[in-house]
């Protein structure tokens, strides 16, 4: 079962601009919705990160070709094109073929050009998907479009998920002036980001101007979907997209020091971190929310380099999900991390708010009893301070469970 807080927001807020549709096509699963289309006001705002894996999935490539295209071109992203149960990875030309072929179906149903439509599929990898399936739900999917689908979207786009993974919010900037953003995401398992370990679409209705959109979901994917981890695997097929719907001219924001750019800033912040940290309490098997903090760094990347380290390491994750306070395990890590400038005389470790490890020793107040009391509760945080420095990071991650193995040994069957 997921771990903590994973109910749906009470309020999903409609995106101006935006109109999303689903079917169930019959990809791979039964009596389930498995395609989803979300319809883009035209000229809207659309920036992509996609998997450095290099066995990419075909659907990433369209979208680096498509992306790469439209850069040149006065045309927008129109239509984004999503299946489940498929990852369409490892399929050679004739997978690549099959995903344009969707694109080519969308294109001529919807009168737009091919390169404004962007694919993307997640599910099983090898095996080459149902071009047929897909272009036969397609009719179904833009028939009920609709600006409330979110959360069926977000149910529609799972694999191993037991959860929609929803976020949304709304703030106001000025007088009058009220921006909304909504996102949804997918992920259990397969999950070490290498740009965001996903697949995730946000959006708002804020007028914001394409190159800064690109540099905000770089940096918002680092501070989020780059900082989670459930089993160390990037996925061949992970993206993530920030869509910008907004027209208001006179108050685009352009800049950093545009006046409504913090605000919009930390409100997407919010977002992309809930919905990165329900991938982890929904991780496959998972029984513990791990929040991973690593200050005193020398460096950001030294800090990182221990974080994941620690957030990796089966023998911690499985510690934790026995309960059991062997602290060693987490020091091992931090020595094999591969920080640059690591001196294990200064590291020290608590456990929430108990010391077990100071300077690189046993805290000479710390009991076994207050470890494991710890260690039973269902999210716990590492405080790792390295002592070298001011620098900081966050990692979350959760237990290596039984059910892990068992979800993974059954995913084909």
């Amino acid at each position: 079962m997921p771990v903590g807080n994973i109910a749906p927001p009470e309020v999903i807020h409609a995106i101006d601009g935006i109109e999303i549709g689903i079917t169930a096509a019959g990809i791979r699963y039964k009596k389930r919705n498995d395609l989803v289309v979300f319809k883009l006001r035209d000229k809207a705002a659309v920036a992509c990160v996609t998997t450095s894996n290099k066995c990419c999935a075909a659907p990433v490539l369209l979208v680096r070709e498509h992306l790469s295209q439209l850069a040149t071109s006065d045309n927008s992203v129109r239509y984004l094109l999503i299946n489940t149960g498929n990852a369409n990875a490892a399929t050679g030309d004739e997978g690549y073929r099959r995903a344009l072929q969707t694109c080519e179906a969308l294109a001529s149903k919807t009168e737009v050009a091919i390169n404004q439509i962007m694919p993307f599929s997640t599910g099983v990898i090898g095996e080459v998907i149902s071009s047929e399936a897909i272009i036969n739900g397609l009719d179904a999917c833009l028939a009920n479009l609709s600006h409330d689908n979110w959360l069926a979207a977000a149910n529609a786009i799972k694999t191993t998920d037991t959860i929609p993974k929803v976020a949304s919010t709304q703030i106001e900037v000025s007088n009058g002036i009220r921006y909304q953003i909504t996102g949804i995401s997918k992920g259990a398992g397969m999950i070490r980001p290498n740009m965001a370990t996903m697949l995730g679409y946000v959006a708002t209705n804020a007028p914001i101007a394409k190159p800064l959109l690109q540099q905000i979901l770089k940096e918002l994917t680092n501070l989020s979907f780059n900082r989670i981890t459930i089993d160390g695997d990037t996925s061949t097929n992970d993206c993530c997209v920030l869509i910008a719907t907004g027209t208001d001219t006179a108050n685009m924001i352009d800049t950093e020091h545009h006046p409504h750019y913090q605000a919009i800033y930390e409100a997407l912040k919010k977002v992309f971190i809930r919905l990165a940290t329900l991938i982890v309490r929904d991780g496959e098997g998972a029984t513990k929310f791990i929040t991973v903090k690593v200050s005193g760094g020398k460096t950001v990347e030294d800090c990182c380099d221990v974080a994941y380290a620690v957030a990796h390491s089966p023998l911690v994750k499985t510690a934790f999900f026995a309960s059991d306070p062997n602290w060693g395990r987490i020091v091992a890590a931090v020595g094999y991390s591969g920080a640059k400038n690591l001196d294990a005389n200064q590291v020290s470790v608590t456990l929430d708010d108990v010391a077990i490890c100071t300077r690189g020793q046993l805290d000479p107040n710390y009991t076994e009893q207050q470890g494991q009391e710890v260690m039973s509760r269902p999210e716990i945080t590492i405080n790792i301070d390295l002592g070298t420095g001011e620098a900081k990071d966050t990692v979350y991650t959760c237990d290596l469970s039984h059910d892990y193995v068992s979800i993974n040994a059954d995913y084909r069957s």
